[in-house]
């Protein structure tokens, strides 16, 4: 099964804040020997949003989207995940009883009363406003749930919320899945060839190991190793050491000068 993952918000693309998300989920899915298929990033647009979560929905993939879930006028993803699946919105009722408890929290601890019937009290429930038949993702930061509609999983922009409750979905939900998405990388330094001539050797070991794929990535200005390629294969461990021996000897063969190897 593949993971992917979708990050929303104006503020990643015009540079305002840097994404954290990427190399969080990257950590989080690798320590639990699984890895990422796919990432995405989409401004506040409701339209290109729409579209890139239709194409969650139909993929199949387990998918997480960060962002976009909040209560006003720039938060579209709520609305979106609804349109793209075609269902209506309604609020659900455990994420509304969670809300009035952080509502009541929130009152205690600036000693005044609770009042849900007053007006911004009121518009916090938007929050748990989710496309009909939706699933909570409970939020340990502040109670305000994230929710699920099938395998895609969406929850706040914020990493000190979005990341525990990655965390919960990929430990209540995929716990089946764990390890087996386990890949190891091994690799060489190569020195004075170039990828046109050592292309034929790489198709022919993505022929010969079905399963195994096989990278390339040349420098020029390595501080190291100056001009080179880091020449490898990835893959499922039981395949891969047949298919770095097979590349190790098809290097020799073209009489390329090898450097440092390099395993992962």
């Amino acid at each position: 099964m593949n993971f992917g993952l979708i990050i929303i918000g104006d503020e990643i693309l015009s540079g305002k804040r840097a994404d954290k998300h990427l190399p969080k989920v990257i950590e989080l899915l690798s320590a639990r020997g699984l890895a990422l298929a796919w990432a995405r990033y989409v401004g506040d647009d409701p339209q290109r949003i729409t579209a890139d979560l239709k194409f969650a929905f139909d993929s199949g993939d387990v998918v997480f989207s960060c962002g976009g879930i909040g209560a006003t006028p720039d938060d579209h993803t709520r609305q979106c995940a609804a349109a793209a699946l075609g269902r209506p919105l309604a609020l659900h009722p455990e994420a509304r009883d969670l809300i009035f408890e952080r509502m009541r929290d929130t009152a205690a601890e600036q000693g005044v009363p609770f009042e849900p019937d007053r007006h911004d009290n009121v518009h916090r429930l938007n929050m748990g406003v989710f496309p009909e038949g939706a699933q909570i993702i409970p939020n340990p930061y502040n109670k305000i749930a994230g929710f699920s509609v099938g395998r895609v999983h969406f929850v706040p922009g914020f990493p000190v919320m979005a990341w525990p409750m990655i965390e919960w979905v990929l430990d209540q939900r995929y716990a089946h899945l764990q390890g087996q998405g386990t890949q190891r990388e091994k690799s060489v330094i190569v020195f004075g060839a170039m990828e046109a001539a050592l292309t034929p050797l790489m198709e022919n070991i993505e022929a010969r190991f079905v399963g195994v794929k096989v990278f390339s990535l040349p420098s020029v200005d390595h501080p190291q190793w100056g001009r080179h390629i880091e020449l490898g294969v990835k893959g499922q461990a039981d395949l891969l050491d047949a298919a770095y021996a097979h590349l190790l000897a098809g290097l020799e063969t073209h009489g390329a000068k090898l450097g440092p190897e390099l395993v992962r």
